[in-house]
């Protein structure tokens, strides 16, 4: 039993990655997994899905790997808002959309030349940056990650997604990527600070907030 067990034969038996290409969906090609495991990436590089081998410390593998763990994390942050409470009753559905469109992200890199993110992403998350900063005093100091679990978890996925914004900008430095992600990627950024400080100031009004040394005498 098992994913072995499931192995088709045939042509599919075949294809090394283990992914198998169908009709055209909304964005990408469809992509059914037939296979788990696939012995091919054991020695350190792995398939994009045009079928190129690259290694797994490439910087479009390294691009790739942040823009999930970004994903993850804020599926994390999802998981820890409280539905009953304002704004996180507020922020899911954002959330939500704001993983599907790092999705998309994870698409153009695996689909190279193959832009999916539009300028239309980026404005929608103007909108809610905009509506959530406005509820918001002005900021008198800087911030320190913390306050409630979920701010938590919206800090830290602050932190990696200005990890992904560097790798990308590596990546860019030798291959041609859709401006569009680079900004959507920046202003998400922006998004997650602004997200974390109305979280915060949900159980307090007081934020966590950097405090200056002292002189020294």
């Amino acid at each position: 039993s098992g994913p072995a067990a499931q192995r088709p034969s045939g042509p599919a038996a075949q294809r090394p990655s283990g992914i198998e290409f169908g009709g055209v969906g909304h964005h990408i090609p469809h992509m059914r997994l037939t296979r788990i495991y696939t012995r091919t990436g054991d020695a350190g590089e792995t398939a994009l899905a045009n079928g190129e081998r690259l290694p797994k410390d490439a910087p479009r593998i390294e691009a790739m790997g942040s823009v999930d763990e970004l994903n993850s994390l804020i599926g994390l942050l999802r998981s820890a808002l409280d539905p009953e409470a304002a704004p996180a009753a507020t922020l899911d559905g954002p959330l939500q959309d704001i993983q599907q469109r790092l999705f998309d992200l994870g698409g153009e890199l695996a689909l190279v030349d193959r832009p999916l993110l539009t300028p239309a992403a980026v404005t929608q998350l103007e909108h809610w940056l905009d509506d959530l900063n406005a509820q918001l005093p002005p900021l008198q100091e800087f911030v320190l990650p913390g306050g409630t679990p979920a701010a938590a978890h919206c800090h830290l996925a602050r932190a990696v997604c200005r990890r992904a914004e560097r790798d990308l900008v590596h990546l860019g430095r030798t291959e041609t990527l859709n401006p569009v992600s680079l900004t959507f990627v920046n202003r998400l950024s922006d998004f997650l600070f602004v997200a974390a400080r109305a979280l915060a100031r949900s159980a307090s009004a007081v934020e966590p907030l950097w405090q200056k040394p002292e002189p020294q005498t």
